[in-house]
């Protein structure tokens, strides 16, 4: 028996050869399609939690205690007891207290929290000392300078309206390194509805008035735990954790489960993908082998007549004729296998060691299913043929293209289809049928275009016989008469139209990683860099690109309450790809540079200042003049002696201004002089001075004059609480706080420059703020005090920020925020061709990048996400149907060639053109691959309208931009490109030897 089927197989090698190849595409196929999977999921998940924003990778466990005195044997008690309940490594764990206080500023108490943290000083810049003894507090910068108050300061403060007050020493300014770091991911620490917290050391919790303080333990979760990695369920855990530590008093705060859902959704969605490609893979390989069964079987209808003949079973002749099948089966999986690996690797990279074994089992099964399940399709085959009687299998003619069966089958396929896409309309996508409504909607084209195409060849090819078109008529006579050219058809234009969905798909899922990409970077390329402030930030860019195509200044508050993307926006338009959901492009710089407020002030370049006043009232007053650099931004205080009754004349040194280009004046401050005991006052009443002006020394140069100083328009008060009272009139600036402000909450100190247009515009992203409805529009993250604001434009989006925040022009914005330091990461955006030189053009000028990324990073990170995976797996499918296909269009040619050569011979001895005869020879192939490909393309076109075919959505539910369409008519015309030369490639070298033996027979003198 084995000598038979070997001597079987070696007859019939191409036959055989295409069996396994088919075998060997499917194969390589289900045994990539776990690998990948598994491989993709552990990328999207590293990749997921390696963009996730600190705080979304810390647990946080907090518990109101009483240290009775002792802080530091509380906090450490504390810290044990969470290392026991919660399973965690507790390598990076973070301690702190804080407690809520409210600082005494007359009957204004806002609050401010105070506490302790480990390693404080380490992530923070300070400007003075970091505290080391009880009673010294740090204090942010704009906490500074909204009380008033600065390094040397005493800083009053409370627990409760009747506790006494606590009186604590300023020695140093801090600004956060880096906000986004999991050591800031604790909300507690945050300014919250009052100021920024205060830090001081551990021991100044054993003052009696804070021994009930809130003890935090901060936990950065190791990357591995939250990707899952060998089957952790990082969940799992924290939920049981939870219920212990809620059982001993202790609440933990979960902040991974939104990257945990993400992760899930990644993990969910891979491997659906993979699963929906391997089945339709699978079930197209099966169907092309059994063409290929079916067409080979042609030539062992002689062994199985033979066979019965001399008598043999049935079981004996099955036995033979699957052992020829049997061969190729297992010769295409044993090939199939090594190659999927290869294909896995190339796709998804390399596997880890834990989820190895998994994936390689169920390699092996998925080929496993693929042999058995070839073997029985061709053995359903085999086993019809042995049915036939030896008269019917010797019989070389064809009995017609089908029964009455193979019409049920194309119904039942056709209800299947419109189940489909009935799911894929009613709003389930991603459910049941659905998931397979384009390949299905294409099977369905497919059936009614091979019973239009058998009809229209029947009809036509006599008709066109009859009126003398010989090369139309026996072309369509070839594809009306050639048993299996509808199913061969059919498997066409499915395969044409899985490759172009998924081409299309595939091409939609990038378009929609780099608009997101450049949403959220805002330019090609983003710099983030560390500046003093924005002046030095803004300052530094234009003098790195002094023609302004090249970078922008930005600065990104996502932090505050209403985000704020502050940009250079004369370079907008040199520099990003404004998109028109972000609103009009040219409306906020027309706005910026259509009223750019006030003329600047004479810039202050000498070394002393004098000012000309006069004071009225009967209180001591200390008069500062705040200037700032208009290239380093750093901020200079001019303190005048405290003046006396009456007119006179003050002069004060000036240090930091003698560089060009000077500094400008940010603000007068009117205080009572420092106390005794170093506090300052942070209000005057019953007492002004009237400014008549300001000259500088070395150069000398008049500053501030009679038309300066009485221009209302120039000068602001501060816009929160009592306002100092400002008047310019005659000639003269008069600041002064009237008896009537006593008591009443946050009483202005400070007078401030105009020099920027008021309210500043902006444009607007989302609903309007709730605030906006009852009072006139106004930021509170552009320095210490609200800034009104007016909307020139609105946008359904923003670039960085999303849905929601407010565009402003940087440099209104540095002017009106001055010294103070609100939050705001600093970055350079570079136009698309900005080469190296910018960038070591901006170190010159002293900006250092700590991060550079580009929107192919940004895209690239992002094609690890179940989207990205799905989409490339799916397009490796699609071009392995093209193959299957391909294959299927081989095994007709090979095994119709003999039987045409002999037909065209014929024709030709009945005389024949020979031209005739050369065209007849592929124009049935080139018919069949015409028509496959048009039906296929039309039904991948169809596809989307019909069954609503979307692109899937962000795992982590990114929605700022609509997804672009999943097929478009580029990607229609590269798909019938593509399949055109794979298809017609095979066509040609499967008829090529065909025209080559007739044109020898042609030329052969015999």
């Amino acid at each position: 028996m084995f000598a038979l089927i070997w001597g079987a197989v070696r007859t019939r090698r191409a036959q055989v050869l295409t069996v396994a190849v088919l075998t060997a595409l499917a194969a390589a196929v289900v045994a990539a399609g776990p690998w990948i999977a598994y491989a993709s999921t552990a990328r999207a998940a590293a990749a997921g939690v390696a963009a996730a924003p600190g705080e979304q990778r810390v647990v946080s466990v907090r518990e109101i205690a009483d240290t009775s005195g002792d802080p530091r044997r509380r906090l450490d008690s504390f810290a044990g007891r969470v290392r026991e309940l919660l399973p965690l490594p507790a390598a990076g764990a973070v301690t702190g207290l804080v407690a809520p206080l409210k600082v005494n500023r007359g009957q204004d108490t806002p609050t401010m929290s105070l506490g302790y943290r480990d390693g404080f000083c380490a992530h923070v810049r300070l400007e003075g000392s970091c505290p080391s003894r009880n009673g010294q507090v740090a204090i942010s910068h704009d906490a500074a300078q909204r009380l008033g108050v600065g390094v040397g300061n005493t800083l009053s403060m409370q627990a409760a309206p009747t506790s006494d007050p606590m009186r604590f020493t300023v020695v140093g300014l801090y600004a956060r390194t880096d906000p986004t770091e999991p050591y800031w991911s604790d909300p507690l620490y945050e300014a919250g509805d009052g100021y920024d917290p205060a830090f001081t050391t551990i021991g100044t919790f054993e003052l009696r008035q804070i021994w009930e303080p809130t003890v935090t333990y901060d936990l950065p979760v190791p990357d591995a735990l939250i990707r899952g990695d060998g089957g952790y369920h990082l969940a799992d855990e924290l939920r049981e954790a939870d219920l212990r530590l809620s059982t001993s008093g202790m609440h933990l705060v979960n902040t991974t489960a939104g990257l945990l859902d993400t992760i899930a959704r990644d993990r969910t969605q891979i491997r659906i993908g993979v699963l929906v490609g391997m089945l339709q893979i699978l079930v197209l390989a099966l169907f092309a082998i059994g063409l290929a069964g079916r067409y080979t079987g042609r030539d062992r209808r002689g062994d199985a007549a033979l066979l019965k003949l001399r008598g043999s079973s049935r079981w004996g002749m099955l036995r033979l004729i699957w052992g020829q099948h049997l061969v190729p089966l297992l010769l295409g999986a044993v090939a199939g296998v090594p190659l999927g690996f290869l294909l896995a690797r190339a796709l998804a990279g390399p596997l880890g060691t834990a989820d190895r074994p998994a994936a390689v089992l169920l390699s092996l099964a998925a080929v496993g299913v693929v042999l058995v399940g070839g073997l029985l399709v061709l053995a359903v085959i085999e086993a019809l043929v042995l049915r036939l009687p030896v008269a019917a299998l010797l019989r070389r003619v064809g009995t017609g293209r089908g029964d009455w069966r193979a019409g049920v089958l194309d119904l039942l396929l056709l209800a299947v289809a419109v189940a489909a896409v009935y799911q894929a309309r009613a709003g389930a996508p991603t459910s049941g049928l659905a998931r397979a409504a384009p390949a299905l909607v294409a099977l369905a084209v497919a059936l009614l275009l091979a019973r239009l195409l058998g009809r229209v060849a029947d009809r036509g090819g006599g008709a066109a016989v009859r009126t003398g078109h010989l090369r139309l008529g026996l072309t369509a006579v070839q594809v009306s008469r050639q048993p299996g050219t509808d199913r061969v058809f059919a498997l066409v234009v499915v395969a044409v139209a899985v490759f172009a969905t998924a081409l299309g798909g595939w091409r939609g899922e990038q378009a929609a990683r780099a608009d997101r990409s450049a949403a959220e970077l805002g330019a090609a390329r983003v710099l983030t860099v560390h500046a003093a402030d924005r002046t030095a930030l803004l300052a530094a860019v234009r003098q790195a690109d002094p023609r302004g195509d090249q970078a922008m200044a930005a600065v990104v508050d996502a932090v505050s309450g209403q985000p704020v993307l502050a940009v250079d926006s004369s370079r907008l338009a040199a520099v990003t790809r404004w998109r028109p959901e972000y609103g009009p492009a040219p409306v906020l710089p027309a706005a910026a540079a259509g009223d750019p407020g006030p003329e600047r002030l004479p810039a202050i370049t000498g070394d002393r200042l004098t000012v000309r006043l006069r004071h009225d009232g009967v209180t001591a007053i200390a008069l500062t003049l705040v200037l700032q650099h208009e290239v380093t931004g750093a901020p200079i205080t001019v303190r005048f002696a405290v003046p006396r009754h009456g007119e006179q004349a003050v002069t004060a040194p000036v240090a930091g201004c003698g560089t060009a280009p000077g500094c400008r004046i940010l603000r007068w401050e009117l205080t009572l002089p420092p106390q005794p005991d170093g506090r300052a006052a942070p209000a005057v009443y019953g007492t002004a001075v009237t400014v008549r002006g300001l000259t500088q020394q070395n150069p000398p140069a008049e500053i501030l004059t009679a038309a300066t100083l009485g221009d209302i328009a120039r000068w602001r008060p501060g816009t929160s609480g009592a306002a100092l009272d400002v008047a310019a009139t005659r000639g003269a600036l008069r600041l002064s706080a009237d008896k009537n402000t006593v008591g009443l909450p946050q009483t202005g100190t400070q007078a401030y420059a105009v020099d920027t247009a008021l309210p500043i515009p902006v444009v607007l992203a989302g609903p309007t703020p709730v605030t906006w409805q009852f009072t006139d529009p106004g930021l509170l993250s552009l320095g210490s005090s609200p800034v009104p604001v007016r909307v020139v434009g609105t946008a359904s989006a923003l670039p960085v920020l999303g849905r929601r925040g407010v565009l402003v022009d940087l440099e209104a914005a540095r002017r009106i925020i001055g010294d103070a330091d609100p939050p705001g990461v600093f970055q350079v955006w570079l136009a698309p061709g900005a080469g190296p030189a910018v960038v070591e053009a901006l170190a010159s000028a002293g900006l250092t990048v700590n991060e550079d990324e580009t929107v192919e990073d940004r895209s690239r990170r992002l094609a690890q996400q179940a989207p990205a995976a799905a989409a490339r797996f799916a397009l490796v499918c699609g071009a392995v149907a093209l193959l299957l296909a391909a294959a299927a269009i081989a095994v007709t040619g090979a095994v119709d060639r003999r039987t045409r050569l002999d037909q065209l011979r014929a024709l030709r001895r009945q005389g024949l053109a020979a031209p005739v005869a050369a065209v007849t020879a592929w124009a049935g192939t080139a018919a069949l691959i015409g028509a496959g490909l048009i039906g296929g393309l039309a039904a991948a076109a169809l596809a989307g309208p019909v069954a609503r075919v979307a692109l899937p959505g962000f795992t982590d539910g990114w929605d700022v931009l609509p997804l672009p369409p999943a097929q478009g008519g580029l990607a229609l015309v590269q798909a019938g490109l593509a399949a055109l030369v794979v298809l017609g490639l095979t066509g040609w070298l499967s008829v090529r030897p065909l025209s080559r033996r007739l044109a020898a027979r042609r030329e052969d003198p015999r």
